[in-house]
């Protein structure tokens, strides 16, 4: 998937939300934002912190990490008590490691009793012993530890070095090599770019093995990089500049070459998974069985419409199939299987019935019981209580727009909701689920940090994001409604007025998108990046909806989308244009739209395909042809390029640019390595070959997003540009 930037993560991952009727918040305050409390996270705040929970010690402690002037630690929680115990006293350590001049705060793992840290510093790792009071230095040489991962005893560190696979005891410090053939092409388990990209994902950090329960185990990934195309990327610094080249497939062209391994710690043997290596297939996401006798993984075929789940025997590499699914469309890689003990079965999230559900099957696929039905997704496993036989999960059943965490027995009969305040809620629950304590906001509600008892009773509230000035500011008024397109999907939509609002006046309207596939950018949720409201405040009406291939309309939804990429999202997106031309207060000469990546693809399209809605786009490092994007994402929604040409030619920027008017502003850093400026570059040649009006400003050296100091040129360039157009005066910078 083509991930957001911090840009468009923060203004879109915290979308306010839809719900049936209208919401108003109406502030009588007039205190405004300034561009720097905005842009730049400067003082005052009228946000703060809420308490940093780190999880549950057992079913009745959590954990909670506190910092004053004087004092870090980590506190254990009685839960029913409130009565605290400090589980480890960074303070108390620190004065132990300064002559390695490391501090306890800064820790990479901790282990699962927090009687011991681990630590990189210069290069090296180092493991710390509370009891012992000792620190000991893992590794010592030139070449960096990559990914280090305690094992689950906290015996062990598991490493990549050099694209090679390591291991290295925390008592003795004794380094183990697993692996012996890593090359320039070669990596085991480290992660291909597009494995890491669009299957294990960027939060991994190209991290490609996996720990086995008894820590005498660890599956991982060994990628052949030779057959996948080199692309160059240009690093003008110095006088000759630089070409870092990267191997990366785009649509047609050949994969990685992957097979799973399995190596043994004690003995430094590797056992291969019994598959074909040269097989057209992806093969991903491993999930133990809790007694370590079996590895389950995955494997999907190019055309992404038919994943198996195998288990593999450790010992000897053999393989059995256990679960198939296929589709018409597409199937993607299940991230949260649950594998219960005693080998009684697993549970899956599966859009098997269009709509994302939990279902329980044997240890042989064979289905037990459908936990979940009806239109709405279970958007994430929270826990599954072995011992009470049920599972606790997070959905949007009742309200689509609305997050609630839910347990269901696994029977499938029983299901109860937990939580109930309308919002978007993050429960984390207990290992048995007498507790959680559960975060959740909505377009009223900043942010809260509530513990509940295991039937959502609430025991006390531990956070409250609301600081002391926030309700001095005026955030204008949010509404939420729905626009129903012209075939009948009642599409979610919000706008932030601005806080003057008069219905007599006309206003500029800025569509703020991301649009992927499967996505929701209409949440209710507060948005704690506060870009919303001062574009609002500025005289800007900012709006979002969501189009009919969003996670809200199922599989039946998402479906449309397939093979025409580019062709609903902008359907959908005009609709919502022609609804607000409809009311007397929108100026339709001032219809703007912007985005990042995805985001970036769908302003690129609508100052395009969609000229007569769209009149002004800022578009951020974005997609313009999807042959030109990597190969896994791209023939998930469009196929291969020879099966589907005419779906390529139109989802294309460059096929629309004849159609081209308004304004569009253009940005891209040089080194993005996920979307390559080849995109921007290819609609520029399109764009000045047609005599066409734009505005381009590459950012030299950045990757997929603008980080600081650049970030804050980016960020007043790109108020300015709304400024400038929509309210014809310059922003004076603050």
């Amino acid at each position: 998937m083509i991930t957001l930037s911090q840009k468009s993560s923060l203004i879109l991952l915290f979308a306010f939300a839809l719900s049936s009727l209208p919401l108003f918040v109406t502030k009588a305050q007039d205190k405004q934002l300034t561009f720097n409390q905005v842009y730049m996270f400067s003082e005052p705040r009228i946000l703060k912190p809420l308490p940093r929970l780190q999880g549950w010690f057992d079913d009745d402690h959590y954990l909670i990490q506190k910092r004053d002037a004087t004092a870090s630690t980590i506190v254990k929680v009685n839960a029913k008590t409130g009565e605290e115990t400090i589980l480890l006293d960074f303070n108390a350590i620190n004065p132990n490691l300064d002559e390695a001049e490391l501090t306890a705060e800064e820790n990479i793992g901790i282990t699962k009793d927090y009687t011991g840290l681990l630590f990189y510093d210069d290069n090296d790792l180092f493991f710390y012993s509370v009891p012992k009071n000792k620190l000991t230095r893992l590794t010592e040489d030139k070449d960096k530890e990559v990914n280090p991962i305690l094992s689950p005893d906290g015996k062990k560190v598991a490493y990549t070095k050099n694209k090679d696979l390591y291991v290295v005891d925390v008592e003795s410090a004794k380094e183990t090599r697993l692996t012996n053939d890593a090359s320039d092409v070669v990596y085991n388990g480290y992660a291909s770019w597009v494995y890491m990209e669009e299957i294990i994902g960027r939060s991994l950090n190209y991290r490609a093995f996996w720990w086995a329960p008894n820590s005498e185990m660890i599956a991982f990934l060994r990628f052949d990089d030779t057959p996948v195309p080199k692309f160059p990327l240009y690093n003008a610094d110095g006088v000759h500049g630089e070409l870092e080249w990267e191997r990366y497939p785009k649509p047609g062209d050949p994969n990685p070459i992957v097979k799973m391994g399995i190596t043994h710690i004690n003995t430094s043997k590797v056992v291969w998974v019994d598959e074909d290596e040269n097989a057209d297939q992806y093969t991903a996401w491993p999930f133990w069985a809790p007694d370590s006798k079996q590895l389950f993984y995955q494997v999907l075929n190019r055309g992404q419409d038919d994943l198996q789940i195998l288990s593999a025997d450790p010992e000897t590499g053999k393989n059995r199939l256990v679960y198939q699914e296929k589709n018409n469309t597409w199937v993607e890689f299940f991230e949260d299987i649950y594998i219960l003990k005693n080998n009684k079965g697993f549970i899956l999230r599966s859009e098997l019935d269009g709509w994302r559900h939990l279902y329980y099957y044997d240890m042989n696929g064979k289905l037990k019981k459908q936990l979940t039905k009806g239109e709405w997704n279970v958007s994430d496993i929270k826990l599954v209580d072995e011992e009470n036989e049920r599972v606790f999960f997070e959905t949007n059943k009742g309200d689509r727009l609305n997050t609630q965490l839910f347990v269901v027995d696994f029977d499938g009969d029983d299901i109860e909701q937990l939580t109930n305040i309308p919002g978007t809620h993050k429960g984390t629950v207990s290992l048995n689920g007498k507790y959680f304590y559960d975060s959740y906001s909505n377009i009223n509600t900043p942010g809260k940090l509530d513990l509940n008892n295991g039937d959502g009773d609430l025991i006390k509230n531990l956070g409250d994001r609301k600081s002391k000035i926030f309700d001095e500011y005026n955030l204008g008024t949010t509404e939420m409604f729905s626009i129903k397109t012209e075939d009948g999907f009642d599409l979610p939509a919000m706008w932030v007025l601005p806080p003057d609002f008069d219905e007599n006046k006309k206003y500029p309207v800025l569509f703020a998108v991301y649009g992927g596939p499967g996505g929701t950018d209409v949440t209710n949720s507060f948005s704690a990046y506060l870009d919303r409201y001062f574009i609002s405040q500025s005289g800007i009406i900012y709006f979002v909806v969501d189009h009919r291939g969003s996670a809200y309309f199922g599989k039946k939804g998402k479906d449309y989308i397939y093979r025409n990429l580019g062709k609903w999202e902008i359907n959908d997106y005009t609709e919502a244009a022609k609804w607000l031309k409809t009311k007397s207060f929108i100026d339709s000469t001032k219809i703007g739209i912007t985005g990042g990546s995805y985001g970036g693809y769908v302003t690129c399209m609508a100052l395009t395909l969609g000229a007569d809605y769209f009149t002004h786009g800022v578009a951020e490092y974005s997609v313009t042809d999807w042959a030109l994007y990597d190969n896994v994402y791209t023939e998930r929604y469009m196929d291969l390029p020879s099966e589907n040409k005419e779906g390529y030619k139109f989802g294309s920027a460059m096929t629309h640019a004849k159609d081209y008017k308004g304004l569009l502003r253009i940005t891209h850093g040089t080194l993005d390595d996920n979307v390559h400026m080849q995109n921007t570059l290819q609609l520029v040649d399109k764009l000045t070959s047609m005599d066409k009006h734009f505005e381009l400003m590459l950012y030299p050296n950045e990757r997929h997003g603008v980080g600081f100091p650049k970030w804050i040129h980016a960020q007043r360039e790109y108020v300015q540009f709304w400024f400038k157009n929509f309210l014809g005066k310059d922003f004076v910078k603050e």
